[in-house]
């Protein structure tokens, strides 16, 4: 079970892997989804995602909140899977084909790979993003992987301000509606609403521009930090999960003879 509560205008969940640092979830996330990339084998994804499982029970999201962050995946892995279904390349028995469309065995068993992939890629990926506060992130980009402080400040300031696009929009059709231009014309009244909104998005982007140079954000010298970024043994014991998932998976697959390497050959029987 999560629990919200507001420090400063953050979120704060009470899951074990919500408190590590951002840095260390970035670099599970890549970690489990760079090996997956590089085989399509429905057994290296499916061993992925069984052991991705405990990671996104202790993320500290509640089941609503997962399954609304997820939505996409959920739709897209049946849907690339019907499309591999249909056009895949062909291979094996042909159990049914007209025109275009050809589903085989080897189609089949590359839909069925595909569909599990996307689950196994994305899933650890939203979840621990989810989890992540972007200043939090910004402060282990900048002290433990040493970007340079100016990028990483100007694209926090960014990530900040997106947020306020969805309030701006909802302004602009109140705006448009009290001035009884907004009753009619819905595709002219979208794209006007779509340039006003890109012309405040840019005013507000050059304050905000000068407003941070004006407090010496964009100076040459050492910056000091508000927050010092951590990393304890919790954090290093997450990264390490992150290995030994593809790891694990990758194992499952060379032993049993599934391996199918993207660029090279496999070694499937």
């Amino acid at each position: 079970m999560t629990d919200f509560v507001a420090d400063s205008g953050r979120v704060q969940r009470s899951g074990p892997i919500a408190p590590r640092s951002a840095l260390a979830k970035l670099a599970t996330a890549l970690l489990i989804s760079i090996p997956l990339i590089l085989t399509i084998d429905v057994l290296s994804a499916a061993v992925a995602l069984a052991l991705e499982i405990p990671l996104l029970l202790l993320a500290g999201l509640r089941a609503k909140e997962f399954w609304l962050r997820t939505a996409v995946l959920w739709i897209a892995a049946p849907l690339s899977a019907v499309t591999i279904a249909l056009y895949g390349a062909a291979s094996g028995t042909v159990h049914f084909e007209w025109f275009v469309v050809r589903i085989s065995d080897g189609s089949l068993a590359l839909a069925a790979a595909t569909a599990v992939r996307v689950l196994a890629i994305g899933l650890p990926a939203i979840v621990l993003f989810v989890t992540v506060d972007p200043t939090d992130l910004a402060d282990d980009l900048a002290q433990r992987a040493r970007l340079p402080a100016r990028f990483v400040i100007g694209a926090l300031a960014g990530m900040r301000m997106l947020g306020l696009l969805a309030d701006d929009w909802r302004a602009l059709a109140l705006a448009r509606r009290a001035r009884g231009v907004a009753d009619q014309g819905r595709i002219r009244r979208g794209i006007g609403m779509a340039f006003a909104l890109f012309v405040l998005a840019i005013r507000r982007g050059s304050s905000l521009a000068t407003a941070m140079e004006a407090r010496g954000f964009g100076g040459p010298g050492a910056r000091s930090w508000a927050r010092p970024s951590r990393w304890d043994v919790g954090d290093t014991v997450l990264v390490v999960i992150g290995m030994l998932i593809p790891a694990a998976a990758i194992a499952a697959a060379v032993v049993f003879g599934t391996w199918n390497f993207i660029l090279g050959p496999s070694v499937a029987g």
